[in-house]
């Protein structure tokens, strides 16, 4: 167990009044993390921190900035069995999604360093004689950064690296299911030799998150918003951000369609839909959720995947002997197994797993369901994938984009031209041809679109989410002529 403070200033400095709130291992239900409770006046004094450092980092050299980010990866990396000790405690993740979360969020910072020398202009020509145009990227501010708990070093990387790189500084409101391992991040960037002030780190109990959130967007330093999360708070914070006139970064939730075309091939379809609906437990927002395939292979497809979902023992991530671990909460089984039993109810078959122990749940393949299945539409966010049978492609097109959501999709066959016709169809934000669902690359666009948000992160997509595009003139000694 581990006590945490707030992150204010460099400072570790306890909530007004010493409020706290606990995280519990959702395996044994012991106490995993005791941290500080913020209040809106201690997430206030930490925008004003951010807010006081902006203009000395914002001024700081590409050079200055890149040294600090590589040595934040190098010292997060170092930091990896602390990282799978804290999320295994703090969310049941298995070590295996613990060290991958490190590697790739390794690589995010190291990515963002790159960054630090591509945020460019251009000069534009303009109409008036002797003017020279510019169009320049600056700094926009402090940047609120909000990250959740299912991949919580990527995530919470991401949410940071790139404002970071681009001399903003930020407020990261740490998720309340994993304060210690979001806690990691920020000591691996002080390490580095963050300057004062630059990174402040809020915790907060669940209940006062609405209330921190709003007065934190509302704080007149905030500039930008980033958010990683549902759909439902996801909604809010964009609300919030649009009565604040606050551009908002959303990457939400998902439904992520895998259509598998007639001329698949099985054996590698088989493989990347496990992988897409299974990988931490299917608690990825690009997770597999929907197998969209053609009648005429679906019979054997079906078996396959069923064979090997089979295959993928969940178990105690403690003991480190299964390839999947355990749901974040009791709440989570419960709500995968109502979504499953409703589906059965109505004329669905459940071909694989579906037992459910405490917070531990099988791999879990369900064939036949259709449109008044709560399971076709509804994000399950666990070890579950509902198969969807279709007689065309057509039909495969119209059922991938029947949904509210559109973040990742995938399509498999060996016709890639049919292929890339079939994904340039579907509405999604990314589709990987013959490969899974869940992909990530630090150097990506990665962003949806529909009811899975909106705004990029990755690569020099993200430069555009957290500069000011501004447009600056200089007249030459050619004069003027004004009409009036």
């Amino acid at each position: 167990m581990t006590d945490l403070g707030l992150l204010i200033n460099n400072e570790e400095v306890q909530a007004t009044g010493g409020a706290t709130f606990t995280r519990n291992n959702p395996i044994t239900g012991e106490l995993a993390t005791r941290a500080a409770a913020a209040t809106v006046d201690d997430a206030l004094r930490a925008t004003d921190a951010a807010t006081a450092a902006f203009p000395e980092w914002s001024r700081t050299g590409p050079g200055a900035r890149r040294k600090i980010l590589l040595a934040a990866a190098d010292k997060l990396a170092a930091k990896a069995p602390e990282f799978i000790e804290a999320m295994g405690h703090e969310t049941g993740a298995t070590a295996g999604w613990a060290g991958f979360n490190v590697m790739l969020a390794s690589e995010m910072l190291r990515e963002a360093a790159s960054l630090t020398t591509q945020i460019t202009g251009e000069i534009i020509p303009s109409n008036r004689p002797g003017s020279t145009a510019y169009g320049i990227r600056q700094a926009a501010g402090v940047v609120l950064s909000i990250a959740p708990w299912n991949a919580p070093v990527i995530l919470g990387v991401r949410s940071l690296a790139t404002p970071l790189a681009c001399g903003n500084t930020v407020v990261f409101k740490s998720s309340e299911i994993c304060p210690r391992t979001h806690r990691l991040i920020a000591d691996a960037l002080f390490e580095a030799g963050l300057p004062k002030g630059v990174l402040n780190v809020v915790s907060n109990a669940p209940a006062d998150a609405p209330e921190l959130v709003e007065a934190l967007i509302a704080h007149k330093g905030v500039r930008r918003v980033n958010f990683t999360g549902s759909t439902r708070v996801g909604r809010h914070i964009a609300e919030v951000a649009a009565r604040n006139l606050k551009p908002a970064l959303l990457e939400l939730g998902g439904k992520a369609p895998f259509v598998v075309l007639d001329d698949a091939d099985i054996g590698e379809a088989v493989a990347a839909a496990a992988f897409g609906a299974y990988m931490n437990q299917g608690q990825i927002c690009m997770s597999t959720e929907r197998v969209v395939v053609d009648d005429k292979i679906a019979d054997e497809f079906v078996a396959a995947l069923a064979t090997k979902a089979a295959s993928l023992k969940a178990g105690d991530p403690r003991k480190g002997d299964t390839p999947l671990g355990c749901l974040v909460d009791l709440s989570a089984a419960q709500r995968i197994d109502a979504l499953i039993k409703d589906a059965v109810s109505k004329g669905a078959r459940v071909v694989a797993g579906g037992g459910i122990e405490g917070t531990i749940m099988q791999a879990t393949v369900v064939d036949n369901v259709t449109p008044g299945m709560k399971l076709y539409r509804d994000e399950s966010f666990g070890p579950v994938v509902a198969v969807i049978r279709v007689a065309t492609t057509e039909e495969a097109i119209r059922v991938a984009n029947d949904t509210e959501y559109g973040l990742s999709a995938a399509v498999f066959g060996k016709d890639l031209t049919r292929a890339m016709s079939v994904a340039s169809r579907i509405e999604s934000g990314i589709c990987h041809i013959n490969g899974p669902t869940v992909h990530d690359e630090a150097q990506m666009p990665f962003g949806g679109v529909k009811a899975s948000g909106y705004g990029r992160f990755g690569g020099k997509a993200g430069i555009a989410e957290f500069t000011e595009l501004r447009w600056i003139t200089v007249q030459g000694a050619e004069h003027i002529h004004y009409p009036i």
